[in-house]
Parts: C-alpha cells; sequence; structure tokens
C-alpha cells in the first residue's frame, strides 16, 4: 500500500465515494490507485471549476462529501469560484490538491506556488501530508472537518512522494462533532419577544431549510409569524405538500419595502441580510430602522431543533401550512419569455427532479411557476459568482442517480464552465441544461444605471453585449456529445421541454428570449 492507496481507502471507510478530478502530473499516483478502489466513481471534468463546482452539487443532495482531485496550486485557483459557492453554501466537500515531492519543493519548478495560502480563504481546513504515513490520518481528519459544523471544504495537500512513496496504514473512522443544541431559555426569550412584537419575522439561513426545519417553520406561520430565507438557498425543498416561505429580494429598496414595519426579525442560522453590492446613496444594511434582531440559532447550532421548540414555545398547530399542487393549465403561447418558459417548466418538471439554477435575469418565472408544482429541490446560487448551473447539475446527477435534473443557466453564465456539458455526455446523465439565450450580460446592464455609471456608449455596450457573433448553443453541444435544439417560441420550447422530461440521457435546449 502507498500513501495514494491509503488516502483513498480511508475516504471510501468514509463514505467518500465520489472523486470529481481534473488531475496532471503530480497525481498520477492517485489516478493509478483508483483501478485497485472500484468503489471510488472517478468522474473527469475538463476544467477544475466544473469539478469543484461538481463536488458542490454532490454534497447538497449527498449530504456528504466528494472528493476533488485538482493539480497544484493553479489547478486549485481555477476551481475557486464554485469553491466560494460552496462555501457559502456550507457544503462538505475534500479537495485533494497535488503537489511538487517535498524534496522538490527547494527548487520552486514553474508549477510551484503557496498551496496552503491559496486554499486557506475558502477552506475551514488545510493541512499538507510531509510523509506517507501521514496521508491516511490527515484524510480522515480532512473529512471530519468538511462536516464542520456548519460545513465546509477541506483541502489535503499530497506532494507526490508521499503519494508514491510505501504507507503502513490507511486512516481512521472520521471525527464527526454535532451541531450544538440552542439553550432553552433562548428559545423561551425568542417566543416571548415574537409575541410582544408587532410585526415579527423569521429568517432562515442556508443550512436551515431541509424538509424538518420547514415543516417547524410552517407550524410557526400557521401562528401568523411571517418567514422568509436569505436570497440564496443551498438546496430548498419546494412544491406541493411544502411550506413555501418568502424568500429575502435581491435589491436593497426591494427588500427594505417589503420589510417595511417590522419591528423583530429572529434569525435562524443565519445573520442579519445585506445587500449584494454597495450603491450611492443606498443602505448595505437590509435590516429596518428600529427592528430589533435576535439569533436564535447560530449556524453552528442546531436551527431545525431551535424551531421545533419555538414552535412549542408559541403554541402552535402540529401541522405546518403547506401548499397544495397547483399547475398551469394550457401550453403558453406565442413569443418565448422567461415567464412563458417558466409555465413550461412547472407544467413538465416531475416529482423528485432537481432544479440547479444560475439563471440570473431570466430564472424569475420558473421559480415562480414551480412554486406549488410537483415536489422538487432547488440548489441556489449561494456565492453569487456565476458559472455553477451546469457543474452543481453534474454533481447532483452524480449524487441522485434516477432523478431528473435540471440545469437553468443564463447564456453568459453558462460559458464560465461550459465545458461541464461534455461530462454530462460522458457519463450519460440524465441532466437537461436550459440556456436562456438573451445574447448579454444583461444583469451587468441593469446594475450599470443602479450604480450611477450612466448610460452605456459604444465601449461600454461592447462589454455588455454576447451579440457579436451570438454563441450557437446547439452546434456547442453537439460537438461535446449532447443533442440540443434551439427554441423561439412558447409552444416550441414547451414541446422541448416535455420531450427532455420523457426522455433519459442529456439534453440541451436553447431558450431564445428577449
Amino acid at each position: 500500500m502507498n500513501g495514494a492507496d491509503a488516502l483513498i481507502e480511508t475516504l471510501i471507510d468514509n463514505e467518500v465515494t465520489a472523486c470529481f478530478a481534473n488531475p496532471g502530473t503530480s497525481e498520477m499516483q492517485f489516478v493509478s490507485a483508483l483501478d485497485r478502489q472500484p468503489k471510488m466513481r472517478p468522474v473527469l471534468c475538463l476544467f477544475e471549476g466544473v469539478a469543484t463546482g461538481a463536488a458542490d452539487g454532490y454534497g447538497r443532495i449527498a449530504g456528504k462529501p466528494a472528493c476533488t482531485l485538482l493539480h497544484l496550486g493553479p489547478g486549485y485557483g481555477n476551481g475557486l469560484a464554485n469553491l466560494h459557492n460552496a462555501r457559502r453554501a456550507f457544503t462538505p466537500i475534500v479537495n485533494v490538491i497535488g503537489d511538487h515531492a517535498t524534496y522538490h519543493r527547494q527548487y520552486d519548478a514553474p508549477l510551484a506556488s503557496d498551496i496552503a495560502a491559496i486554499a486557506g480563504a475558502n477552506s475551514v481546513w488545510v493541512k499538507s501530508a510531509e510523509s506517507p504515513d501521514d496521508v491516511g490520518a490527515l484524510a480522515a481528519e480532512a473529512v471530519g472537518a468538511s462536516y464542520g459544523p456548519p460545513g465546509g471544504s477541506a483541502s489535503l495537500i499530497l506532494p507526490a512522494d508521499c503519494a508514491w512513496s510505501p504507507a503502513s496504514a490507511r486512516g481512521p473512522k472520521a471525527v464527526r462533532r454535532p451541531k450544538a443544541t440552542v439553550a432553552g431559555d433562548t428559545v423561551d426569550a425568542a417566543a416571548r419577544m415574537i409575541r410582544a412584537a408587532v410585526k415579527p419575522v423569521i429568517l432562515l439561513g442556508t443550512t436551515a431549510c431541509g424538509e424538518a426545519a420547514l415543516a417547524a417553520a410552517g407550524r410557526i406561520a400557521a401562528t401568523g409569524v411571517r418567514v422568509i430565507t436569505d436570497g440564496f438557498i443551498a438546496r430548498l425543498p419546494r412544491g406541493a405538500g411544502r411550506f413555501a416561505p418568502d424568500r429575502m429580494q435581491y435589491f436593497a429598496e426591494a427588500a427594505l419595502a417589503d420589510l417595511a414595519g417590522v419591528d423583530l426579525m429572529v434569525m435562524v442560522e443565519s445573520r442579519p441580510p445585506v445587500a449584494f453590492f454597495a450603491y450611492p446613496d443606498r443602505p448595505s444594511l437590509l435590516v429596518p430602522e428600529g427592528c430589533e434582531t435576535f439569533a436564535l440559532a447560530a449556524r453552528e447550532e442546531d436551527g431545525v431543533a431551535a424551531l421545533a421548540a419555538l414552535a412549542h414555545a408559541l403554541g402552535a398547530p402540529a401541522a405546518p401550512h403547506v401548499q397544495a399542487l397547483s399547475l398551469p393549465g394550457a401550453a403558453p403561447t406565442g413569443a418565448l419569455t422567461p415567464a412563458s418558459a417558466g409555465l413550461s417548466i412547472a407544467r413538465h418538471l416531475p416529482e423528485g427532479a432537481i432544479v440547479s439554477d444560475d439563471s440570473v435575469t431570466s430564472g424569475g418565472g420558473a421559480a415562480s411557476a414551480t412554486r406549488t408544482g410537483r415536489p422538487h429541490d432547488w440548489l441556489g446560487l449561494t456565492g453569487g459568482a456565476i458559472g455553477q448551473g451546469i457543474p452543481v447539475a453534474v454533481g447532483a446527477a452524480v449524487a441522485a442517480a434516477g432523478r431528473k435534473v435540471v440545469s437553468l443557466n443564463g447564456d453568459g453564465a453558462a460559458m464560465y464552465t461550459a465545458q461541464g456539458i461534455w461530462t454530462l455526455a460522458r457519463e450519460q446523465l440524465d441532466v437537461t441544461v436550459v440556456i436562456f439565450a438573451n445574447h448579454s450580460y444583461r444583469i451587468l446592464g441593469i446594475e450599470l444605471g443602479r450604480t450611477g455609471a450612466g448610460n452605456p456608449g459604444p465601449a461600454a455596450s461592447s462589454l455588455l453585449s454576447l451579440s457579436e457573433p451570438a454563441i450557437n448553443w446547439v452546434s456547442y453541444a453537439k460537438g461535446l456529445g449532447v443533442p440540443g435544439v434551439r427554441c423561439e417560441t412558447a409552444e416550441a420550447f414547451d414541446t422541448a421541454f416535455a420531450r427532455s422530461m420523457a426522455e433519459p440521457g442529456p439534453k440541451l435546449i436553447e431558450a431564445v428570449v428577449p
């Protein structure tokens, strides 16, 4: 057994059985060891941003970490944006980052870098093996660290000689720390404050939005207390039979208007909300003036149990308020718009589907229309770094074979990690990629005016347009092995989406919208 064997065996013993990889020379011992470990599923990604996003999607659905295999500091750097999103989603991930052999570091080879410093900003744990006998124990430590609470990326740096040299033992079972219990006095205080408030709200953070948390929150909502979530949630169960909390508005003035009159904000695994960006003469903090904030549960604490205890303290009914199934009627007709596409998605999205949302300005129609659709899970853009839609769908499909996965993407966002389409074809994953093609970075056009930068002239407009040349998504997908169709009318999109939901395998739909 060498260090690479010890690493992979330890990961498998700790139920880490999927590896999203873009390896290089330093990782060849790990690659070779995979042939001796059939329980580990290797998935090749043509760009590290696909590998890291896929690990994020896998962890959100599986509730356990996948590992990535990345080539030194530049490889980790290429995957950083989607690890940023994963950090905001608190997704457990184990990054295996290859490095030069320990004795080779002193020569400062061209690919040498300070890997620990590069990985540190987005990792909850970073350590490097210095001998092959370190590897197994560090792997177990990394798995345990990835679970948190509240969870995140653990980055294990693996020098090449530590991988190829003999190792004496695999690592132990990982130690997982449970979430801390919220004190009863804290729950009682929250109940008193809610009763005394005129217009209280409960704000759910991304780690307090699972099935059990929503059921408890729905019971509280039945007493008349409004429940909202952070703007972007890692995994939100939605649809019929579930409680549907409102969502924090994106723009600051809209959020404050929506929260007008709120005098108490009780936070559950969340923090006081802030605007996505600063704007001239607009507030950064999205808490109404005079509103008191109270932390019922921190992210390291058990917000689900705290919500259930709060529901009991408030005398809430035993059953939550849930939505009935309500689907759009006839198929939409006429020009294709984000709203009409959303109606078709709601009509045909099957029960148990998973939606990976990176649709930027075009996804509101789908989010609204599917609210009362068949039960499904919605994976949001937690960190705001576009380019996660296709990679997260890759990981979700690997984690949940048998469930239909839909990836909603703006055309600009999809180009960040379009290489993921190739992985869909290679692995024959049941993913439908929808590209909302408006041939522009439309969100930047909106933000240009909001920041007070004025109307775009020719130079500014050239940085916002994707139309010269327009991207031919159907041809691109075909070149990567995925069949595609271009839709310009509501009727065509409804037909194409219905067919993609009825047939297995990867597909791409280019939805040409204004």
